[in-house]
């Protein structure tokens, strides 16, 4: 299937995690894509790895939440492919802490990277899509939207990014453009093993008992969610738009 063929897909955070699975998804239905990642090497690494494979691949290493950077990132992407099609984004980090012992600038850090690194690069990206009239973005929220222990201000910028999917949405619908969310659960990445290291927990201890709380008897993989967000950016969800999709493997209230 080559749903995106002569498409232009950018994913922020894509060097790794689901935004590595979301790269090669894309990727194999056809898309040329723009990785944009703070970890330079890795993100060069994977587009080395993919043009080997025949796949059109660029690597930009950006800061999100530096306003310069991600203009000037998105005018050389723009420049290299001549059009941006779909926004992914990824980026993200965690600084798990309960609240009494949270400082800020674990609140800070957190918030800016999901908040503002999704504002500063829908800005930018919307640019050439309502000049094109139509254009796809899609927004990675969580499951921790809902509240989580530890996680103030992870839950607080996840619920935030709802907010935002729905009001741009909202804004940008009347262009062609498309925005809508996708809200994974627990998802096996490098990111879900650190936040056990950090807490001392067991990472297995945390994975047996994800698998006792769903519906669905496994964890979730970082496939799983990258087949909602090319969904969500195809054609096919082309009369959706400000949607909040659960990756959870369970029933969301």
């Amino acid at each position: 299937m080559q749903r995106f063929s002569n498409k232009v897909v950018v994913v922020t955070g894509g060097a790794q995690g689901i935004g590595e699975a979301t790269v090669k998804r894309f990727v194999k239905e056809g898309a040329q894509v723009a990785i944009i990642d703070y970890q330079d090497e890795m993100a060069q690494n994977l587009a080395n790895k993919l043009r080997k494979e025949g796949k059109v691949t660029e690597s930009y290493q950006c800061d999100v939440t530096n306003s310069e950077e991600v203009v000037q990132c998105f005018k050389e992407i723009h420049y290299k492919f001549g059009r941006i099609d779909v926004l992914v984004n990824n980026a993200g980090v965690t600084r798990d802490n309960l609240l009494f012992k949270m400082n800020e600038n674990e609140w800070e850090i957190v918030i800016d990277t999901h908040l503002k690194g999704s504002f500063l690069c829908s800005r930018e990206a919307q640019k050439y899509m309502v000049k094109q009239k139509s254009g796809k973005i899609v927004m990675l929220s969580s499951r921790s939207a809902l509240g989580k222990r530890g996680q103030t201000n992870y839950a607080a910028a996840k619920a935030g990014i709802q907010g935002m999917t729905k009001t741009m949405a909202i804004e940008l619908g009347p262009y062609g453009i498309n925005v809508n969310a996708v809200a994974p659960g627990f998802i096996e990445t490098e990111m879900t093993k650190s936040i056990a290291e950090r807490t001392g927990v067991s990472y297995e201890d945390i994975k047996e008992n994800v698998i006792k709380s769903n519906a669905i008897k496994r964890v979730g993989e970082p496939q799983d969610v990258a087949s909602i967000i090319a969904f969500l950016a195809s054609e096919e969800a082309s009369y959706v738009t400000g949607q909040v999709i659960y990756v959870a493997g369970n029933v969301t209230n």
